[in-house]
């Protein structure tokens, strides 16, 4: 039975660099075997339907698609819709009554041990604040996403894994996409 899901690719069309259509990209996830394809804004964000077994494989899949005809490596991270809306719920600093401007997600492509985690510094770029939960890791970001020291590669590398961020408004867009 199919369900639905969005891939979150890292690193595409952000400033001038990783040059990729979308509709080549959504072409990849159609060869794949994917249903109703469809993209969301310029940054990697693929709508699709697919049967569950499928889906295992479509990270390793595209991430090869996409090297082998633009010539670089995208990290592909994928969400059921429902692991979606878990990920809306649980935003701790949504019941803190934070702006929604400040506010990000990571997707982690693995869930992060709780060795890895410990690992993290709570006052690495403060005011900045983050919170882990299950494969995500929310962020507060007063000034901003382009500020802070809470990176991609300071998460990947503290928590062994591959990541890529949204704001809030693109979390609950998809999300409000994926579950027309």
């Amino acid at each position: 039975m199919a369900a639905k899901y969005v891939a979150l690719l890292r690193g595409i069309n952000v400033g001038g660099k990783n040059r990729l259509p979308m509709k080549d990209l959504a072409a990849m996830f159609v060869a794949a075997g994917c249903h109703d394809v469809r993209t969301y804004i310029q940054s990697g964000n693929v709508l699709f339907t697919s049967d569950p077994e499928r889906v295992a494989a479509l990270p390793g899949a595209i991430a090869a698609q996409i090297a082998e005809r633009a010539g670089f490596r995208a990290p592909v991270v994928i969400r059921t819709l429902e692991q979606l809306g878990v990920v809306i719920r649980d935003n701790p600093y949504l019941a803190e009554g934070a702006a929604e401007e400040m506010l990000h997600v990571y997707f982690l492509a693995d869930p992060p041990t709780e060795d890895h985690i410990a690992r993290l510094d709570p006052e690495r770029s403060t005011p900045d604040s983050f919170a882990v939960r299950g494969q995500e890791v929310y962020l507060r970001l007063p000034n901003g996403m382009a500020r802070t020291k809470l990176t991609n590669a300071y998460f990947d590398s503290k928590l062994a894994t591959v990541s890529t961020a949204r704001n809030w408004r693109t979390v609950t867009t998809l999300y409000d996409l994926l579950a027309q």
